[in-house]
Order: structure tokens, then C-alpha cells, then sequence
């Protein structure tokens, strides 16, 4: 099947093509500048590194050596490139991400597809399916890290539930179920509409992935199951979500213009993501974990370290260090619903849909990871 390509389309095309032109080109020309101080420094590096279960892996000159001592990181020549994230990569995360979205709507456009908001609720659970995902990477590091066990995921394989490459996994099979799902409502009389089977596809994927956390949970050492720390993060962030969204009907009706109960569905996805680093850097051993969790981004470490230096010890033994960051997660999505008001939604309701996908993304995602990370004590 073949699409008239608009002039915007073109545009983007070419926007994307030169970059990826650059990032390829200046690696081959400049391979330690541009591909070592940067693409593997802060993209690629910290993926292979969090694979082999090291702490961090060191680039000299084309060789990776993979380090598994704090204090030789410490000491080690840069690029040095340690698990997880940093500023720059979730800077160019989300530029990716942007970029990418304006794709997706193009590629939605010719499909005529995700003009309503039902979009974003068939792909809910391909959202907390790729959190889940990453708990099984964490499932995984952790039988590397427990005595004569094997990883049951070996490299390189294991980097396909790493950041960033689940995202491009993720974005790969939640494309694939849309299209198919398009295609079985549009040339079958077997369903109606695409919404519901391809809910459906995302459930039994997720249902089928927490089941394999469960099945590890009940026939491994390295796996447990506290179910108490996914009964709390529920039961708080709905409560919390419900009360500001009482409030914000009542109060800030332009904030909720736009999406409706759609945006109570975005306040919901941040807030689990707020209330699940609150319970796991905070109070985790009080729940049952051997300690309390660290934070994965570095978002999250600033505000522990800002509340730390602002807040006497007296004070923190109360309330804990992570609780500042629930109310910035508000925050920001009770500000992001305000940017997505009535008049954007009729201009361009595909954009406007995809747009709130990826802002459920960005809370849900790693929310339900630290949820579930907890629930299965890894």
C-alpha cells in the first residue's frame, strides 16, 4: 500500500534524514569524538554496560571494557558510561520522542486513525506492558546476581528490554498490533472497530509478561512477591488522582477543557509514578524489602539530594526525601492538561491524542517499572 507523501512529510523526511546523516557520518569520520564522547557515552554505553550487570563500562578508543568495581569507575579514563540515565540521554530521549510522534501522526493520517480519544485508552496496556518489560530486565540482573544462577536472558539479547531500545521495541510491537488491528476491523466482519482488540492484544501481552514475574516470584530465589507495594500505589494515586481532579473540575476548568476524563487518565498515570518512588525510596523496608530502593533518573536523585540539603534529618525521619517529587509530577501534569485545551484538539486531534499517549508514557511507564520492581522485590 502506497501514501502521496505531503509536503510536510517531505520536510520531515529530510529533517530526520540529515540528522541520522550526521550521527552515522560523524561516527565513522570522527569515531572517538563523535561516537565515543557521545552516541556511546550517554546512549549506547550505559545499555551495555547495565546488560553485563557491570557498573559501568569504559570506551578506549573502539575497545569496551566492562568494569564491575565502584571505586575503578571512579578512576577510570572517560567516556566512562555507568547503567541507567543521564540528563543529556533523557534530553535526547525526548527529542527522539517528538520527532517520532510527528511520524506516527503522518502514518495515522494515511490510516485515518486516532482522531478520538479512544486511542489512548486501547493502548494502555501496552504502556504498562513496557514497564513491565523492564522489570523482567531487572528480574534478570538480579538471577545474575544471585550465586549459581544463570541469567535467563543472556547479551545481547537482554538489550532489547533496555532503555533505550525497549522504546524502539515497544514502538515496534505496539505499531504492528494497530496496524493489524486496522486491517482485521477494516477487511473482516470479525470485529467492529480496531479500539477493543487492540486492547486485547496489549492485555494478554501484559498478562502474559507479569505472569512469567509471577512464575519467577513463586520458583526462584532472586524473585519475590510483596503484593502490598502495588496494592498502595494503586490505592494512593487513585485517591490522590480523584481529589485533585474533584478540584480541578470544580476550580480549574480551563486545565480539564481539553481532554476530559482522558486528562484524570494522564493525572492517574503521574501520580502512580509520584506515589511509587515515594513508597520505594522511602518507606520500602518498612514494607518489606530488605532495603529502600534508589532512584533510576536522574530527575528523581535531584530532588532527593534538593530535599536533603533543604530539610533537617530530624524532619526527613518522618516524612521521608522523595515526597517532593509527587508534587512536582502533579504539577507538571496538571500544566501539561492545561497546553492541551479544546481549541488544540480540534486543530489537530490525531497530534492531540498521540501527544497524551506519550504524556501517560512518560509517568506510567516508569511508574508501573518502580511498582513492579518492588512488588517482585527486585
Amino acid at each position: 500500500m502506497t501514501f502521496p507523501e505531503t509536503d510536510r512529510e517531505r520536510a520531515w523526511t529530510a529533517v530526520v534524514g540529515v540528522a541520522v546523516l550526521a550521527l552515522v557520518g560523524g561516527s565513522l569520520l570522527f569515531p572517538d569524538t563523535v561516537y565515543g564522547d557521545f552516541v556511546w557515552h550517554y546512549f549506547w554505553g550505559p545499555v551495555v554496560a547495565d546488560a553485563n550487570g557491570a557498573q559501568c563500562a569504559v570506551w578506549n578508543g573502539g575497545a569496551v571494557q566492562h568494569v564491575y568495581s565502584s571505586t575503578a569507575c571512579a578512576t577510570a579514563t572517560e567516556p566512562v558510561a555507568y547503567p541507567g540515565y543521564t540528563l543529556v540521554s533523557e534530553v535526547g530521549y525526548a527529542v527522539t520522542l517528538l520527532v517520532s510522534l510527528v511520524g506516527v501522526t503522518f502514518l495515522l493520517d494515511h490510516l485515518e486513525v486516532g482522531e478520538d480519544l479512544r486511542l489512548l485508552y486501547a493502548l494502555f496496556p501496552f504502556v504498562l506492558l513496557g514497564g513491565a518489560l523492564r522489570v523482567v530486565e531487572d528480574a534478570n540482573d538480579a538471577a545474575a546476581a544471585a550465586p549459581g544462577v544463570e541469567q535467563f536472558l543472556n547479551f545481547p539479547v537482554n538489550t532489547l528490554i533496555i532503555s533505550p531500545v525497549i522504546y524502539f521495541v515497544m514502538f515496534v510491537i505496539t505499531l504492528a498490533a494497530l496496524v493489524a488491528c486496522v486491517f482485521l476491523a477494516r477487511r473482516t466482519t470479525v470485529v467492529e472497530d480496531y479500539y477493543r482488540p487492540l486492547a486485547g492484544a496489549g492485555t494478554a501481552l501484559l498478562v502474559a509478561t507479569v505472569g512469567f514475574l509471577v512464575y519467577l516470584s513463586a520458583t526462584t530465589e532472586y524473585v519475590s512477591l510483596l503484593p502490598q507495594f502495588t496494592v498502595l500505589t494503586l490505592l494512593f494515586a487513585t485517591v490522590i488522582t480523584a481529589a485533585v481532579w474533584y478540584y480541578v473540575r470544580r476550580s480549574l476548568p480551563d486545565v480539564a477543557s481539553g481532554t476530559e476524563f482522558a486528562g484524570a487518565v494522564v493525572l492517574w498515570a503521574h501520580a502512580v509514578d509520584g506515589v511509587a518512588n515515594v513508597i520505594g525510596l522511602d518507606w520500602a523496608a518498612e514494607l518489606g524489602l530488605p532495603r529502600d530502593l534508589v532512584p533510576k533518573h536522574p530527575v528523581n536523585a535531584a530532588v532527593v539530594d534538593i530535599t536533603q540539603n533543604v530539610l533537617p534529618a530530624s524532619v526527613i525521619q518522618y516524612t521521608g526525601d522523595a515526597w517532593p517529587f509527587l508534587l512536582l509530577k502533579i504539577a507538571a501534569a496538571l500544566f501539561v492538561l492545561w497546553l492541551f485545551n479544546a481549541e488544540l484538539r480540534e486543530e489537530a486531534p490525531r497530534y492531540f491524542t498521540l501527544m497524551l499517549v506519550a504524556v501517560v508514557a512518560v509517568g506510567l511507564g516508569p511508574g508501573s517499572r518502580d511498582m513492579l520492581r518492588a512488588t517482585f522485590g527486585i
